[in-house]
């Protein structure tokens, strides 16, 4: 995977705000959108331009999720499935104590029966 370098470039407003809007689109990041825009360029002109084998960020997830399976795998057998077994315990417990407090608003009394008439028929 190649170095990332940071530039600055100066663009006009309106090119920004439509490369924005496609990275919102897409739901990647005003770099990726830019980045991808040289690659086409560039491949156009110098050949194919690879995008980075890991994306942006990935290869700290990817460091973390080692990091705790090697911390894991230090345990016996039995500690893993111990813990296991409280995690299970603590998740069980936390959903029993989590309950949700729903406000529903209606615009009218009709709209109220609906719902309601929805609700008993559902049950």
């Amino acid at each position: 995977m190649s170095k990332l370098v940071r530039i600055t470039i100066t663009l006009p407003k309106d090119l920004l705000d439509a490369a924005d809007t496609r990275a919102r689109r897409l739901d990647r990041s005003r770099s990726w959108v830019v980045a991808e825009s040289l690659r086409q360029l560039v491949s156009g002109i110098a050949g194919v331009v690879r995008e980075p084998a890991v994306a942006y960020g990935a290869r700290e997830v990817a460091e973390a999720r080692r990091f705790h399976a090697a911390s894991d795998l230090r345990l016996s057998p039995a500690e893993r499935l111990r813990r296991a077994e409280e995690l299970g315990r603590l998740g069980r417990t936390a959903q029993r104590r989590a309950r949700r407090q729903q406000v529903i608003a209606f615009d009218s009394y009709e709209d109220y029966y609906e719902w309601k008439k929805a609700r008993l028929v559902g049950a």
